[in-house]
């Protein structure tokens, strides 16, 4: 077990309860290299955890010999059970258990397999403390989902512009309706329906912006150096928009300011119609009585100067909410934070945590022909990773 990772007094009973579940399974010593790393993968060892939980419940929690790695091999662990000596090994092709005449030995391999994992479950306080240890370091990667989430954002909004000229193509194109055999509705304009499948796009698209710019402020924030440790990320995942947008953003700048108080708007017409049933929280789907009819309870004097807004009878403007999140969109990639495109949606790389901790990233965004070298550097390395070319 590493220095760093020295376990504290009140796991032991957690580690040797781990030990004791192995019985028969200990650390092996190889006599014969060649008959040994030349075995065959058994089927019994497919059923193994994930390689990591292998890993640190083996090397980390009870001290067995890690051999390093190898050809196409990230670590290797050799085990002794009743007599024989097996290999656990994370290859390319994914973690197992390898033997010299595996066929026999199948039935011996799923009793590893068994105890491997009894003793996993047992571990299991160990590797929460780990993870625990990683965060308090900032020794994380964090998921980059940019691109995904934006090509959404991108379908549905193509959608909706599609949906929305074919309605204007049609306009005055019917078809006729019957509602039963006995009964005929008569025509109906096909362009009706067009617009509000094209509306139902456009709702999708805007909420699918929003999701997009929650995950991306924060990647971006680390990047500026804004965000650079563990606990900084997890408070503002779990703040609202508002405070992921300011880790991003200078309110005291005009333009960005601007841009904040027009987002913030569709976002609260949105959610307010959406997240409530299409009642809102003011009283949007009432109507009230009067000689005129049935009148809106949330007349437009209450609206303001609100340009954007969801209710009943939907004044929305779709239109003009996505030609704004296209503004938006090019306003977020200019000045200081355009290389922070070029490494969240241009690539999938995770974001490192301490890259953002040692200046790493900072050097980087100095421009984006220096982003770019970077991600060249990092793509092969992590390509050489997955490939296990050490």
């Amino acid at each position: 077990m590493t220095k760093k990772n020295m376990l504290p007094t009140e796991l032991t009973p957690v580690r040797d309860a781990a030990r004791r579940t192995l019985g028969e399974v200990r650390p092996g010593q190889i006599t014969d290299f060649r008959a040994l790393y030349g075995g065959r993968r058994s089927n019994a060892g497919r059923a193994l955890p994930e390689y990591y939980l292998v890993y640190f419940l083996l090397v980390e929690l009870l001290d067995f010999q890690n051999l390093g790695q190898g050809d196409k091999v990230a670590w290797s662990v050799p085990v002794e059970y009743k007599g024989h000596t097996y290999l656990i090994e994370h290859r390319k092709m994914g973690l197992g258990v390898f033997a010299d005449d595996v066929e026999s030995k199948e039935d011996a391999i799923r009793e590893i397999v068994i105890r491997i994992k009894k003793a996993i479950k047992n571990a299991q306080p160990y590797f929460e403390w780990l993870a625990d240890q990683a965060l308090a370091r900032s020794a994380v990667n964090v998921t980059n989902n940019s691109s995904e989430l934006f090509d959404r954002y991108e379908f549905l909004a193509g959608s909706f512009k599609a949906k929305a000229t074919e309605a204007q193509t049609r306009t005055r194109e019917r078809i006729a309706i019957k509602e039963s055999k006995e009964r005929y509705v008569g025509p109906i304009f096909v362009s009706t329906q067009l617009r509000r499948e094209a509306r139902w796009l456009a709702l999708a698209a805007i909420d699918a912006f929003y999701s997009w710019t929650e995950h991306v402020f924060i990647h971006i924030a680390i990047l500026l150096g804004r965000a650079t440790t563990a606990d900084e990320i997890t408070v503002l995942a779990q703040a609202e928009w508002s405070a992921k947008y300011r880790a991003v953003f200078d309110l005291r700048d005009k333009e960005a300011k601007q841009y904040f108080d027009q987002l913030s708007e569709i976002r609260f017409e949105l959610r307010n119609f959406t997240a409530h049933g299409a009642f809102g929280k003011r009283g949007e789907a009432y109507r009230f009585h009067s000689g005129a009819g049935a009148v809106p309870v949330f007349l437009p004097h209450k609206a303001g100067s609100r340009k954007y807004r969801l209710g009943a009878g939907i004044a929305f403007r779709e239109e003009d909410a996505l030609l704004l999140i296209d503004s938006f969109i090019a306003y977020l990639w200019s000045d200081g934070r355009e290389p922070a495109r070029a490494y969240l949606h241009d690539t999938e790389l995770p974001i490192v945590l301490t890259y953002a901790a040692n200046g790493t990233y900072a050097a980087a965004m100095t421009s984006v022909e220096d982003m770019n070298a970077f991600i060249e550097h990092e793509q092969a390395a992590w390509d050489r990773a997955a490939d296990m070319d050490f």
